[in-house]
């Protein structure tokens, strides 16, 4: 069991988290999708966290994603989030958004890699938005003085050395602008939970890893005292798909512990 969850979080990490990322983006989207036609996206400030807000294209790193409410690491294993406390892309202030680098899709991998004058394209329940791309900073840097109407900043995280992608030691951002802006309705400003910061770990989730990690120890010994009577080829073949099953229960619960830009 123990070999079984350790392979299975390396899967997570480097092929099954892209999947998983690439289903729930679907979800989203025909959900999105069927609320912008019947007109009751969200506008704000009251969202329930994980619901579909937002649309966002940057065609110069191939980025188009769903953008779900709330940046906890939970949160962003379906796509970019929008940090709560702030408006919504294209509304009038500064809005927020946060994206994973390495695992779930890495949405907002190669964010850094853009340049002034590059597109940022959101579409939200009161229309599109084209926002024009200011720069890129990191930690440190000195944060420019904005005066446009609609601000939008980008989140995400860069690492240095041999395994850069999954070791983040830096917050990266591109900020973006619009010369107009779309109403903002009142009810911002509040600052978000600490779990929702960058490179913030949801500690939320240690309850639920524990009740899966009892499970298996529980399957564990099933699987010993049925191997008494049964052979092992019966045993595991009723036991094999609940141990997949806990595994990656277990393995995605646990990515909820690492950083929510990792």
């Amino acid at each position: 069991m123990v070999v079984l969850v350790c392979v299975w979080a390396v899967l997570q990490l480097l092929v099954l988290s892209g999947v998983a990322h690439d289903r729930e983006q679907t979800l989203l989207f025909q959900d999105f999708r069927v609320q912008l036609a019947e007109t009751t996206a969200p506008l704000g400030p009251t969202i329930p966290v994980g619901d579909p807000v937002a649309i966002v294209r940057i065609p110069a790193i191939g980025v188009d994603e769903v953008v779900v409410e709330g940046t906890a690491s939970g949160d962003l294993l379906a796509g970019p989030g929008h940090q709560r406390g702030t408006p919504l892309p294209g509304q009038r202030g500064f809005s927020v958004l946060m994206g994973r680098a390495a695992t779930y899709g890495a949405p907002f991998a190669r964010i850094g890699q853009l340049r002034p004058g590059d597109d940022v394209e959101v579409l939200t329940a009161q229309g599109s938005t084209r926002l024009e791309v200011l720069g890129v900073r990191r930690e440190g840097d000195p944060v420019p003085t904005f005066t446009d109407p609609a601000v939008l900043t980008l989140v995400s995280a860069e690492g240095s050395g041999t395994f850069a992608a999954l070791a983040p030691s830096t917050t990266v951002y591109v900020d973006a602008v619009a010369l107009e802006a779309l109403p903002t309705p009142g009810g911002y400003g509040l600052a978000p939970p600490a779990s929702e910061e960058a490179l913030a770990r949801d500690t939320t989730a240690l309850p639920l890893l524990a009740l899966w990690l009892a499970l298996l120890v529980g399957l564990s010994v099933v699987v010993v005292l049925a191997r008494q009577r049964w052979s092992a080829v019966l045993v595991w073949t009723v036991a094999g798909p609940v141990a997949v099953s806990l595994a990656w229960l277990t393995t995605d619960t646990g990515m909820r512990l690492l950083p929510n830009l990792l």
